[in-house]
């Protein structure tokens, strides 16, 4: 059987794979890419299409009763559960909710900082090497509340944002309907965070950067990242006309990595949080203008290339469950209601998995007892957002420089 060699195998061509090959060849390694999907066509396709590098706090566990015992009546748009996977789910929940109190709220949003300031930068570098300036659009996004709770909350964020650098315009219901006229709804407030960059076409996105590492000589491949094996000289993985070997793999598989890890005898507590969309053509030719987030409704529109998008909350399930897009049903009633919305584009919603650790923080760096190995995965909300910022870092750590970001925040050991 032919063996090929390269130097490096990225295994996962989502935007977080296709960011680290892209860092990896700039600093003159060869570098393959495989999965079993073309690239930009699993989860980096759905999303809000933000460069969030205004979302300094994460996504954390709500702690307030309130929260809670809404999402407990599974009756919520934002928040969705699949009684029947709870044993799947539900011991991963326990680790999140201890990870998320105050404290261990700023722990992870300080150590993620240095990657959220630098997110907007790299893809702006990205972005003009691959010649796809049309595809960011610099509007900001705009956070809307409906009750005076909420927006006294956001308030509070806003304020702690602000101490970690990021700015946001506080709106009243006049400055919303300036912003967006044809928003309909009574509203209490709303935040325009300007800085982050928008993207309308993310599946697009990442083609256009794996057809930029293509140019440069670089090989995207059709592949089982469940055939990785050890070699006597690093790394193989099955190919159809042969073996494909290198000395460095990466594991950027998403809410698929631990279908290497695990075999390999590593318990990271990689969880998923599912999510639906679904895009809808616009009634008259009406415009969105921004992203805009109904925050106390739980869903998104975003004005992407292909139509308004929808997009929903979490849901909490098995990653490879059948499809429940209760959380569609649920709200795209409620956007007709707030934007002129018509039929639907696709007949079913999209489906995908966020990758997540229960403190919010991707899993970076070397895999502690195989060499060689090399881990770049358990980005949660912020794939898109944190995936050319954490290639960079990688690519650092497998190369010998110093790393932008100090890296043992992200490091596998830290759930040994």
């Amino acid at each position: 059987m032919t063996t090929h060699k390269t130097d490096v195998i990225v295994l996962g061509a989502g935007v977080v794979g296709v960011s680290a090959a892209l860092h990896l060849q700039q600093r003159g390694r060869a570098v393959v890419l495989v999965d079993r999907q073309q690239p930009g066509e699993g989860t980096s396709y759905g999303n809000a299409g933000l460069i969030e590098n205004a979302s300094v706090i994460p996504y954390m566990f709500p702690r307030d009763l309130r929260h809670l015992l809404r999402y407990a009546l599974n009756r919520t748009a934002d928040v969705h559960y699949r009684l029947s996977d709870a044993p799947s789910f539900v011991p991963w929940l326990v680790r999140y909710f201890l990870a998320s109190s105050p404290e261990g709220t700023m722990r992870s949003a300080m150590a993620a900082l240095p990657l959220i300031k630098r997110s907007l930068i790299e893809h702006e570098a990205l972005i003009a090497q691959a010649g796809v300036p049309e595809l960011l659009r610099y509007t900001g996004w705009i956070k809307l509340f409906r009750s005076e709770a909420s927006l006294a909350k956001a308030l509070d964020e806003l304020e702690t944002a602000r101490g970690l650098g990021v700015d946001g315009t506080v709106l009243d219901p006049a400055a919303i309907a300036a912003r967006e006229p044809l928003l309909r709804g009574s509203f209490t407030g709303g935040i325009h965070w300007p800085t982050p960059g928008f993207i309308p076409d993310p599946g697009g996105l990442v083609r256009a950067y794996a057809d930029l590492f293509e140019r440069r000589g670089g090989r995207v491949l059709l592949g089982d990242a469940a055939t990785l094996e050890g070699a006597r000289d690093g790394w193989r993985i099955a190919q159809p006309d042969g073996a494909l070997s290198a000395r460095d793999v990466v594991v950027a598989l998403g809410p698929w990595s631990d279908q290497v890890f695990r075999p390999l005898g590593y318990r990271i507590p990689l969880g998923v949080k599912r999510g639906y969309h679904q895009h809808l053509k616009p009634r008259d030719n009406a415009v969105l203008r921004h992203p805009v987030l109904d925050a106390d409704r739980g869903y998104l529109l975003a004005p992407m290339n292909r139509g308004i998008r929808l997009t929903t909350g979490a849901e909490f399930a098995r990653r490879d469950a059948p499809p429940t897009p209760v959380q569609i049903a649920r709200t795209v009633p409620l956007a007709r209601e707030l934007f002129p919305l018509g039929e639907a584009i696709e007949p079913q919603p999209w489906l995908g998995a966020r990758p997540c650790l229960p403190d919010m923080l991707p899993v970076i760096g070397r895999a502690p007892r195989h060499p060689g190995l090399w881990f770049d995965f358990g980005h949660q909300h912020h794939g898109l957002t944190l995936g050319p910022a954490t290639g960079r870092l990688l690519a650092e750590l497998m190369t010998g420089e110093t790393p932008f970001a100090d890296p043992a925040p992200f490091a596998a050991e830290r759930f040994s």
